[in-house]
């Protein structure tokens, strides 16, 4: 296994994830066999959405200056009278039964509501969307969404993620194989993160080339 291990909590509406993702990648090509990664839903409270287009708007302008992204994000997908934004999480979640585990699908469903406004709240929307892409039975990934055992999963993920005191998404955990944590919220710029693996992967190896040299520690 890895020395090191890099958890990403995300959801998938958050438009801070959908900027963070091209470091994401980064990170996946650049420590490509020396980092196990995965990625983890953490739901985002209700309160945490904009309550109206314009709000939402008014937050894209924001982020994306402050991101000097070159396009602005798209707020079709709010729909102020709704009370559950679970759907597309649930569905990215329910990917994973069928074989989608890495980033394709939840990329698919942010794209789809950040970029191109469909109202993927909707689970109707949200597993057509993943179905169109990946040629999925809308039916089966729908009952996969539904099902208590997604549903635990997902609300297991999100219980984990506020066990770290933390509540920005995105979120990174690094930990590596001597017990050291670091803990990244909300960050979304390479170079901090590119500079802590490069510690905790150094430290963990220094531990193993000495453990090479001289074994386990006496018992007395």
């Amino acid at each position: 296994m890895p020395p090191l291990k890099l958890t990403y909590y995300l959801e998938i509406f958050s438009s801070w994830c959908t900027y963070v993702e091209p470091v994401w990648t980064e990170l996946q090509e650049r420590y490509h066999g020396r980092i196990d990664f995965e990625w983890k839903i953490a739901l985002m409270n209700r309160g945490d959405f904009p309550s109206s287009t314009a709000q939402c708007d008014w937050f894209y302008r924001r982020s994306g200056l402050i991101m000097q992204h070159p396009t602005m994000l798209n707020s079709g997908w709010v729909e102020p009278d709704r009370d559950n934004y679970a759907a597309p999480n649930l569905v990215a979640e329910a990917g994973r039964d069928f074989g989608l585990t890495d980033d394709r699908l939840r990329r698919a469903l942010a794209h789809a509501a950040l970029r191109e406004g469909i109202k993927v709240g909707d689970l109707s929307a949200a597993v057509t969307v993943a179905a169109k892409h990946f040629k999925l039975d809308p039916r089966k990934l729908r009952r996969a969404a539904e099902s208590l055992n997604v549903r635990a999963r997902v609300a297991a993920s999100t219980a984990e993620f506020f066990e770290h005191r933390i509540d920005q998404r995105p979120s990174f955990i690094l930990t590596n194989s001597i017990g050291d944590k670091s803990i990244f919220s909300g960050v979304v710029r390479l170079e901090p993160l590119a500079a802590t693996i490069d510690t905790m992967l150094s430290d963990a190896r220094g531990y193993q080339v000495f453990a090479a040299h001289f074994g386990a520690p006496p018992k007395n």
